[in-house]
């Protein structure tokens, strides 16, 4: 039976992909032609496309008050990349079984795809009760026992308890409160629910407000997301993606059951290649799809050309920021084989709590006031501007406090006198303000940084990488090294000309390729180019969000005796 695209849209489930369709009539008579974002097309009548899967192409927003579409507010559109970081408001719809959950909600294996809902009744299982109001997390969806499930934990007493719920679980469910923040990207990608709307609340705008903004000024409310959808597709006789808005007045079949599907390319992202087996490596791809870009290797990964993907890795990056005031700060990702030296430059530490983190056996770390500080206890040391510290280790001091003693935790330093050194003791709750001072004078590669300092770090390059064609650190005034990462990445080459190897980042570019069934001419990779990856500011936020999950954040600095 046919429907518009937008009602097919709405009623299929992503797991049933890829699907063919055939045209069937709309606004698009027999051999016209269709152009989008540079991809032309002919979508003629009784012509088949295989849809290989769809995404939110843009947000139709509208200011929203008492989580209702306020009657003054306007509609306006809104890119995915539109700057700010939101918090999603958890919808008020209850949800009638699993299966409507599991077809509506977008649950997978990356760590935005775990949604949380709890139940307004007791669900009892074999052997495990769900209670009703208890989180649930929705983890994966598969095939157990011939029924299909989800895969949930529920947390209680610190204790995590795992089970299934199949689709035909029916009840009242409600999405659980969300304390992340996200971008509109990842909110459109992960965070609207099929069929329904989204309400968020602007938590960061990270730029300035400027005229050319469809929000007002100061806008820090709540708005109503609608998504536009993107239908991507592989016709016949083509090679690239082809990319159709949701909204179009065109009419199509599912005629799946009765086609071939094997008869279309297969396009696979660099996620579908990362999750191959090690084993399948090396393999030829063609590029369905590209990357934006103009610095290598994007340049080199245009539609059409043919790349040799060597291998799948694990590989270590630092990523690190320019020590700028101005919003102008970049970021970047710089990989272990960067071949350029660094010098130190000075650290800043707001209180003593930060100088007790950041000292080390290997040196007496030697900082400046830049902030006078006078002690409520006559046994703990009043600082001045100017005074120079060397920093010794953290201990605990007694102190009078309203006639009674009590110990509290302090940094024990030298004062450096004009032909002498003074024992002190700082509490460690002081909010000062502290520069350091440098006496070394050496000049370190990146991994002797991050073997011998505890970072954040900051230095300024000394001797560029003469590898790289444009070293962009160079140039920068100084940067702030501030943690180390590990995230995913696949070797690639040239094809036709393999001079040269490159890492490419997997979560992080957008790109398609469907494999060719060709030798891998050379079996050891040509040599790796090294290269410095500049992050957008939501990515940079997303990096450090995602690596400080996994960290054990250091105790919070002890407060002020009150």
């Amino acid at each position: 039976m046919a429907s518009t695209l937008e009602k097919f849209i709405h009623s299929l489930d992503l797991r049933a992909l890829p699907r063919v369709l055939q045209i069937q009539s709309g606004i698009y008579g027999q051999g016209s032609v269709y152009e989008m974002f540079g991809n032309e097309c002919s979508l003629s009548t009784e012509e088949v496309i295989k849809v290989i899967g769809f995404k939110i192409n843009k947000l139709i927003a509208s200011i929203c008050e008492n989580n209702e579409v306020s009657q003054f507010s306007a509609k306006v559109e809104l890119p995915l990349n539109f700057p700010g970081l939101y918090k999603v408001v958890a919808d008020k719809t209850p949800y009638i079984s699993i299966e409507e959950i599991a077809r509506k909600v977008s649950i997978g294996p990356t760590r935005f795809g775990h949604p949380c809902f709890y139940s307004t009744k007791d669900i009892k299982l074999s052997n495990f009760t769900v209670k009703h109001n208890e989180q649930i997390t929705f983890n994966s969806v598969e095939e157990v026992h011939g029924t299909m499930a989800v895969n949930c934990v529920v947390v209680r007493n610190n204790q995590s308890h795992s089970f299934t719920l199949p689709l035909s679980q029916e009840g009242e469910f409600y999405e659980c409160e969300d304390d992340q923040i996200y971008t509109l990207k990842e909110i459109a990608e992960w965070k609207i629910p099929k069929c329904r709307h989204r309400i968020v609340k602007l938590s960061n705008t990270l730029h300035m407000w400027d005229s050319s903004s469809p929000l007002p000024e100061n806008f820090d409310g709540c708005l109503i997301l609608m998504p536009v959808y993107e239908v991507q597709a592989v016709m016949k006789f083509r090679k690239d993606i082809v990319h159709i808005l949701s909204d179009l007045d065109v009419e199509v079949k599912d005629v799946t059951d009765c086609y071939d599907i094997s008869s279309f390319l297969q396009p696979l992202s660099l996620e579908d290649i990362f999750e191959r087996t090690s084993k399948e490596f090396p393999m030829v791809a063609e590029i369905m799809e590209g990357p934006s870009g103009s610095q290598k290797p994007y340049k080199l990964l245009s539609t059409g050309k043919e790349i040799v993907i060597h291998k799948k890795y694990q590989a270590s990056r630092v990523l690190a920021s320019e020590m700028r005031s101005d919003s102008s700060k970049k970021r970047y990702l710089i990989p272990m084989s960067y071949k350029g030296k660094f010098k130190r430059r000075p650290r800043e530490f707001p209180t003593a709590y930060d100088l007790e983190i950041a000292r080390s056996e290997k040196e007496h770390l030697h900082v400046v006031a830049t902030k006078a500080f006078t002690s409520p206890h006559k046994e703990l040391f009043s600082v001045s501007v100017g005074d120079q510290f060397l920093v010794q280790q953290r201990q605990t001091s007694e102190v009078l406090y309203e006639g009674r003693k009590r110990l509290i935790d302090v940094l024990a330093c030298e004062h450096i006198l004009s032909d002498s050194y003074k024992k002190v003791l700082l509490p460690m709750y002081m909010e000062g303000g502290f520069v350091e001072v440098i006496h070394d004078k050496k000049q370190y590669h990146l991994s002797e940084i991050c073997k011998e300092f505890r970072l954040p770090f900051n230095v300024k390059v000394s001797v560029r990488d003469l590898s790289i064609e444009k070293d962009v650190l160079a140039a920068a005034p100084g940067l702030q090294f501030e943690e180390e990462i590990t995230d995913s990445y696949l070797l690639i080459s040239s094809a036709s000309s393999p001079v040269e190897s490159w890492e490419i980042p997997v979560y992080r570019l957008n790109m398609l390729v469907h494999l060719l069934s060709k030798d891998v001419q050379t079996a050891v990779p040509p040599v790796t180019r090294t290269t410095v990856e500049e992050v957008s500011e939501e990515e940079y936020y997303m990096l450090r969000r995602y690596e400080n999950l996994t960290l054990h954040p250091p105790p919070r600095p002890p407060k002020k005796p009150t």
